[in-house]
């Protein structure tokens, strides 16, 4: 990976006022996506595991990618805009004709939910992390409160 984009986790899932919020960063600094709540407590079922009696949407989507030789290998949270996150989908498609990477646009939570259910590596376009307000200090003091921080936004 080149030096244009950062590696980043997802350090924590909170609820908030319209959602859940993503916590994602790395050692040097960490920022907020708002998502919606649904889509908060997938991406949670996906980082713990959780079983589910049924697939959901993202399962469903990653099961149509294996049928056409499709696997997600990573994603890039790469723009804001009017408060907005913009994310792409890297994908890599092998078939008798031989290798094809894909790039998609896509809502960040969607692409968390995917990197998320596939252990995929998730980046941050280094121009937009170096601007986001870094929010370490506000995840370090609701950790210490007690709790885990991906365990309030579920259904």
């Amino acid at each position: 990976m080149n030096s244009d984009v950062v590696s980043v986790q997802i350090r924590g899932i909170l609820p908030a006022n319209s959602g859940c919020a993503i916590f994602i960063g790395n050692d040097e600094k960490v920022f907020v996506i708002q998502v919606e709540h649904n889509l908060g407590a997938i991406i949670g079922m996906f980082l713990r595991d959780t079983p589910k009696e049924r697939p959901l949407t993202h399962d469903l989507i990653l099961n149509v990618f294996s049928g056409f030789g499709v696997t997600v290998e990573r994603v890039v949270i790469n723009q804001l805009k009017n408060s907005t996150y913009y994310a792409r989908l890297i994908m890599k498609q092998e078939n008798e004709l031989g290798t094809k990477l894909l790039e998609l646009d896509a809502r960040p939570s969607d692409c968390l939910a995917l990197a998320a259910a596939q252990k995929k590596p998730i980046y941050v376009a280094k121009s937009l992390f170096d601007t986001v307000e870094d929010m370490t200090e506000y995840l370090e003091r609701l950790n210490e409160g007690g709790g885990e921080s991906d365990t309030e936004c579920e259904d």
